[in-house]
């Protein structure tokens, strides 16, 4: 079976391309409220895991200002409290 999370991404992306029909994007807007609606997936956990790994991915990259870095440490330090 697959991953939910995958899942939830993959619907999402397919309500992102233009390429889709807006009868479709329909059908997997209910799809993913479905799922969101179950307890399948979480969107509120995956946004707070994405922020999060955003933050981490901001420290590390060396295209950054030190402000920007100063900034997601602290929202990490924040978020871990």
């Amino acid at each position: 079976m697959a991953n939910p999370g995958n899942v939830a991404r993959g619907l999402k992306g397919a309500m992102a391309n233009p390429n889709n029909s807006d009868e479709a994007k329909e059908r997997v807007a209910q799809r993913l409220h479905q799922m969101e609606e179950s307890g399948e997936v979480d969107s509120a956990e995956a946004h707070a895991g994405q922020v999060e790994r955003g933050h981490k991915a901001a420290i590390s990259n060396p295209n950054n200002s030190e402000e920007a870095k100063q900034h997601s440490k602290q929202v990490l330090d924040d978020l871990q409290s």
